[in-house]
Order: structure tokens, then sequence, then C-alpha cells
């Protein structure tokens, strides 16, 4: 692709605007902080039109020089070389250009709940918990345990998380969907092989400052945590539920033993589902734009199955199959697999920028 001279300029302008007034110590709170927020996505794109203007420039005085009979054998050389990595300097530029999530630095708040299948489904929840544990542990994030129902035999009917780190919604916001598993269950005497799945839901995490929520438009109730038996059920009135009463989004929270961490951690599932359905909302005609790239993040799209028997992964969005089922399960082929969909979303906006 192709970027205008004109284009080269005008990002070369603005960022000499940011720069100066950066330098000119005039800003001040809300307004240094969005300053600062446009100047560092900014300066990724400058540095690669610089790149671009650059060999440009080379390549019209190489071509200068070829009239030249002394030179014109140099020239050449020269010109072909800077002419063969052009496209490629061309290419990042474009890529750098491509218009970003906003949440894509944020943190973001993991959801995996078992489907259809049973104790297997749950079983298949907590292996794919565990896989991101060790994905966000490569990654270098944080993973917080936000609110944990586990199943009677050791998997997990549902599990939330909170992923900390820098850009965790961008590198994890194409593993919404459903997630199919294919083997014989460990439940299973006959060793036939059984299809269950569970449901995986990444949602970026909001600043507070991004959710208003006010105490009147809130509905608090409080009883006592339910669970599989044991030292873990508690005996208060400790787990609670939060209506949100203009939307009627209900969350609940029953893991901590203190009331007071279960509504904070309620609290904090509200704020980010409240926020994802601000962002849906202000997206609204670019929904359709989104499921055309390597799928819409609804849950209810298939978007993976993990065969057992095969030892292989197949991501069906893109129709890549890795036979390397316990690296993908271990955290490392996640990683293979994330790079391969963010590629594809970012040629098929490349595609979509062209025309």
């Amino acid at each position: 692709m192709t970027i205008p001279a004109s284009r080269l300029q005008q990002i070369a302008h603005r960022f000499t605007e940011l720069e100066a007034r950066m330098a000119s110590g005039t800003l001040e709170g809300a307004a240094f902080i969005q300053a600062s927020r446009d100047y560092a996505e900014l300066e990724p794109v400058a540095r690669a039109a610089r790149a671009v203007q650059d060999m440009r420039e080379e390549i019209a005085g190489l071509e200068a020089m070829l009239a030249d009979p002394e030179m014109k054998a140099m020239a050449e050389d020269e010109l072909a070389a800077v002419r063969e990595r052009l496209p490629d300097a061309e290419h990042r530029l474009a890529l750098t250009m491509l218009p970003r999530d906003s949440a894509d630095a944020r943190p973001a708040m993991l959801e995996i709940r078992a489907g259809t299948g049973g104790d297997e489904a749950a079983l298949f929840a907590a292996d794919l918990y565990r896989m991101y544990e060790r994905y966000a542990a490569e990654q270098g994030w944080k993973v917080e345990p936000v609110s944990m129902n586990a199943s009677d035999i050791g998997g997990f009917k549902e599990v939330v998380a909170n992923i900390k780190g820098t850009g965790v919604f961008a590198r994890l916001k194409f593993e919404s969907g459903v997630h199919r598993v294919q083997r014989v269950p460990v439940t299973e005497s006959g060793g036939r092989i059984h299809t269950s799945a569970a449901t995986v839901a990444v949602l970026p995490e909001p600043d507070e400052v991004d959710v208003q929520i006010e105490d009147k438009d809130l509905k608090i109730d409080v009883y006592r945590a339910s669970g599989a038996g044991g030292q873990h059920v508690n005996t208060t009135d400790s787990a609670v539920r939060i209506t949100h009463l203009p939307t009627g989004t209900v969350v609940t929270c029953q893991d901590g033993r203190s009331q007071h961490k279960n509504k904070e951690k309620a609290m904090q599932v509200l704020r980010v589902r409240l926020f994802e359905a601000q962002r849906d909302a202000a997206q609204g005609e670019e929904a359709e734009a989104r499921k055309a790239m390597v799928g819409s993040g609804d849950r209810s799209e298939r978007i993976r199955t993990y065969n057992f028997p095969q030892g292989r992964v197949t991501d069906h969005r893109i129709g890549l199959t890795l036979h390397k089922l316990e690296e993908v399960l271990a955290g490392p082929g996640l990683g293979e697999i994330i790079d391969a969909l963010t590629a594809e979303d970012e040629a098929k906006r490349l595609a979509a920028m062209g025309e």
C-alpha cells in the first residue's frame, strides 16, 4: 500500500505540534494526560512515516545520480536495495495507521463458563482457565481470581478473573466464543469420545472514571453462600447480589468470607459489564465490520476445537490447525494462535482501508 506524500506530511506536522505542546510546560491535569496519550499513539506512526519519507527521498537522490556516468553503477545497486526495502517500510507504516481499539492497552476480565457436557464441560473450563493462567505468566501479566464456582469433581461451572498488564485486551480479545473439546472423559468408563464445550468472554477493564455508577441505581442483596459442602461454605450472609436497576444487569459474588470483599468484587464485575455495553452501543455500525474480521467475539460463536485423540487444535475462523495440543494448553502454543488471529485481522483491515 502506497501512502500519499501529503499524508506523510500531515503525520509529521501533527507530531511536531504535539512535541511542542508537551515541551511547552503549559499543559496540566486532563489536558496533559490527553496530550500524553495522543503522543504515545502517534509516536510509532510518526517514526514509521519518517522511515518511509527518508527512503523515498533517498530513491529520488539516487535516481538523479543515474545521469552521472561515473556514479551510475553504484547508484543502480543502491537504488535496487532501497526499492526492495520500501514496500516493507510502507506496510509497517500502514499497520501503525490502522484504527486502534481504544481498549487494546487495557487489562481485561476473563469469564469462563461450562457449557454443554456436564462434569466434563466443567473440567474443560478448568483446563482453559489454567491455559490462560500459564499464557499470562509468560507475558508477565498478573491473574487475580474474582469469582470461582467449582464443580463437585474439581472443574469450574464458572470462573471470573482479572488479568492485569499492558495490552492484555489486545492479545486476548479474539478468545471470546465457544471452545469445544473432544476427548474421552475421565468419568466415562466405556472409552467413548465425547464433545463438550465452554464459553469464554474477554472484556476490557474500565477505569472508574469510564463508568459512573450511582448508589441510587443499585439494589444490593446479601445472602448465605452455597457450595459443594465442607469448610468453604459460609455460615454467615456474606454472598452479595448487585442489580443495576437502569439496565437490569445482575452480578453475584460469594467466594470471599467477607461481605465487603464480595461487594467490592461484584462492583468490579458490574463496572466491566456496563463498560462493555457502552462500547457495544458506541460501536453500533462498526459491529458488522468487526464480524467480518476474525469474529464478533460473540459467546455463541464456535471458534475453536481441542481434539485430544489426535492431539490437535483447530481455530475455525481462520482455518488454522496445530498438531500441538499440549503446547497450546501449556501456554506457548496459544501465543502462536493469537499471533495468527492478529495477523489475519490486520490483513483484512488493511485490505478494507485500501478499498
